[in-house]
């Protein structure tokens, strides 16, 4: 059965992906501003507004806004292309021994995998809903035991929701 999407409606959403096979990718600062620059590129490519983030070792949470018109799935997989041709590039070039756990045969295509082909998308209809959403990334570090305090976790927007204007993405109104 086909999960029904709805994609004009205003409201916010959060979008949770991972990469292949949950391999921990997203573990070095490099990789994580390849990622942050395909969010931002994305982001002024497709308007949408970003009210809360968290990058996790082998997952990224998104809380967003998209601009009428486009698609989350859309925006979701361009910004996993931009990076995963980056990071893989990367990978490649200096023999990462982590390639033997992404190699895929699609289509009869040998290559590499990077991220897990799917993201999971929730619409928050209420308030409530959109804070309990960004208060879950900030909280994940700290459930995962990557940090005692979200605030030691510099990738996420907890630092602009509590007066630290130094986050690694740019905040949006939530309003």
């Amino acid at each position: 059965m086909k999960l029904r999407h709805f994609d004009d409606d205003g409201r916010t959403r959060f979008i949770t992906f991972g990469t292949h096979k949950k391999v921990p990718l997203i573990t070095n600062n490099e990789n994580r501003k390849i990622i942050i620059d395909a969010i931002s590129f994305m982001r002024e490519k497709y308007g949408f507004r970003l009210i809360g983030y968290v990058l996790m070792p082998e997952h990224i949470h998104l809380v967003i806004i998209p601009a009428e018109g486009n698609k989350v799935g859309r925006i979701i997989g361009e910004i996993k292309r931009e990076s995963a041709v980056r990071i893989l590039d990367k990978m490649i070039k200096t023999k990462s021994p982590l390639l033997d756990k992404l190699k895929v045969t699609r289509n009869g295509v040998r290559k590499h995998a990077f991220w897990q082909r799917r993201c999971y998308d929730h619409n928050c209809r209420t308030p409530e809903t959109v804070w309990k959403a960004i208060e879950y990334c900030h909280n994940n570090p700290i459930k995962r035991g990557l940090v005692n305090d979200a605030s030691s976790w510099k990738w996420s927007s907890y630092g602009f929701y509590h007066g630290n204007n130094e986050v690694v993405l740019k905040i949006d109104s939530a309003a």
